[in-house]
C-alpha cells in the first residue's frame, strides 16, 4: 500500500484533519485533535496505528512487517511497514480500527460529535 492511498483513506473518514506537528517527514492524522495515525513520508514508508493491546501483540507475532510502535507507546501502537504490507483491505481495516479506538475515547460533547 502506498502513502497516497493511506492518506486518501484517512481523509475519507469523518472529522479527520492532517498536520505536521513533529517534522516535515511525518504526516499525522487526527480526529478531534487526537492522533490515530502517523505516516512516514520518507523511505522506508510506514504508518503507526493505535491498536487494542492484545491484538497489537498478536499482529506482531503473525506478520513480520508489523512492529512495536516506533517512538510510541508499544502497548497501544504498531508500526506497519507499508512496502511489505501485501493486503490493502487488511491495512485499511487497521487504520479504521485505530480511528474507531480514538473516536470511542472522545467525550460525547466533543467537536467531533457536533459535526456528525
Amino acid at each position: 500500500m502506498d502513502i497516497e492511498t493511506v492518506r486518501n483513506y484517512c481523509n475519507s473518514l469523518p472529522g479527520v484533519s492532517e498536520c505536521f506537528p513533529f517534522d516535515e517527514d511525518t504526516l499525522v492524522f487526527k480526529v478531534d485533535n487526537k492522533m490515530f495515525l502517523l505516516l512516514s513520508l520518507e523511505p522506508p514508508f510506514s504508518m503507526n496505528v493505535k491498536c487494542d493491546p492484545d491484538k497489537a501483540i498478536s499482529l506482531r507475532e503473525q506478520y513480520s512487517w508489523v512492529l512495536p510502535g516506533y517512538h510510541m507507546n508499544k502497548t497501544h501502537w504498531n508500526t506497519v511497514m507499508l512496502e511489505e504490507a501485501p493486503n490493502r483491505k487488511l491495512t485499511e481495516q487497521w487504520i479504521k480500527d485505530s480511528y474507531d479506538l480514538v473516536c470511542a475515547s472522545l467525550p460525547r460533547k466533543s467537536a467531533f460529535y457536533k459535526k456528525l
